[in-house]
């Protein structure tokens, strides 16, 4: 098994990438947390157009059929830049249809096209982004539902991703979908993007310590602080290949495994930065903490750390 993209995946996460680099995405997030959605829906576009969504749509639908390894480094890079929006829930709505139908047919073009946004939760739970959803999935006991809308917006630990009850009934859809598949669509994404915002983080946090100085040196040079960045380094280094050989089998185990591996290895991340950048790291004015709140956050979206244990110990698969 091969546990290395080839040059072609590459270079189109180094494309996204520079994408992302040039576009002010701290203030698109932060627009975005106080409901107003111009930037961040400009974003997805973009995101769109570099072919992100169609990962997920199959090809007679206007996507390239699933890609689980493009995506993965796709949402490695999403997270990176802590892009805005129901991103993973988009691309798991998209999975869910694995056979035509006429739900695939008016469902699916807009999402891989970047037209709308998709979000989706089991009944009786909370959906990320509803309010800027077209399309809202309810999972539940009998079948796939449109929801028809959705209840007050709550405040999340990410003031980013804004939550809400989707509205009971709805037209139940007719295609049989795959639960199990978006399932670990969702999880795999997940673990992908929090990947992204641990790399970010040790990157920040790194050359934060290169410049802060403390009794005239730079605090990058005490061995306290080498050992706490070199644990959070190796940490993400080996969620990494976990990540991509779950992408390439898509078993349910796997996918739970490169979850908790990559969200726990994004959270240590987190938690030594906040401790290196001192008390500045603790203000909601400093950027960092688009990146201390999200890592956070998505340690617990779509199976939190102990679920996600059980199924790998189980081999088996449950809802988040």
């Amino acid at each position: 098994m091969r546990f290395l993209p080839d040059t072609e995946q590459r270079a189109f996460a180094a494309s996204l990438d520079a994408m992302l680099t040039a576009a002010d995405t701290p203030s698109a997030v932060r627009d975005w947390s106080h409901g107003d959605h111009a930037r961040g829906r400009a974003l997805w576009s973009r995101v769109a157009e570099a072919g992100v969504f169609s990962l997920a749509v199959p090809e007679e639908y206007g996507g390239v059929g699933l890609r689980p390894v493009e995506l993965v480094l796709s949402f490695v890079e999403l997270g990176r830049h802590v892009v805005p929006g129901p991103l993973v829930e988009t691309v798991a709505a998209a999975a869910l249809f694995t056979e035509p139908g006429p739900d695939a047919k008016r469902l699916l073009p807009p999402l891989a096209s970047g037209e709308a946004m998709a979000t989706l939760a089991p009944d009786g739970s909370y959906a990320l982004d509803a309010d800027v959803a077209a399309t809202r999935l309810s999972l539940t006991p009998g079948g796939v539902r449109l929801a028809p809308g959705h209840g007050p917006l709550r405040a999340s630990l990410d003031p980013a991703r804004r939550l809400a009850p989707l509205a009971p009934g709805g037209e139940l859809l007719t295609s049989a979908p795959s639960v199990g598949q978006a399932l670990a669509c969702a999880r795999l994404t997940t673990a992908a993007q929090a990947l992204g915002v641990g790399l970010a983080l040790l990157d920040r946090t790194v050359a934060y310590v290169r410049r802060r100085t403390q009794f005239g040196v730079p605090i990058g040079s005490f061995q306290a602080v080498k050992h706490r960045l070199a644990d959070a380094k190796i940490a993400l280094e080996f969620a990494r290949p976990v990540l991509l050989g779950a992408a390439s089998t898509l078993a349910p185990a796997d996918v739970a495994a490169a979850k908790v591996t990559a969200c726990e290895a994004a959270y240590t991340t987190a938690r030594a930065a906040l401790q290196l950048h001192g008390a500045i790291g603790y203000t909601a004015e400093y950027d960092l903490s688009l990146w201390l709140t999200k890592a956070r956050a998505l340690r617990c979206a779509w199976g939190g750390p102990q679920e996600c244990r059980d199924v790998v110990l189980s081999g088996g698969d449950r809802r988040r």
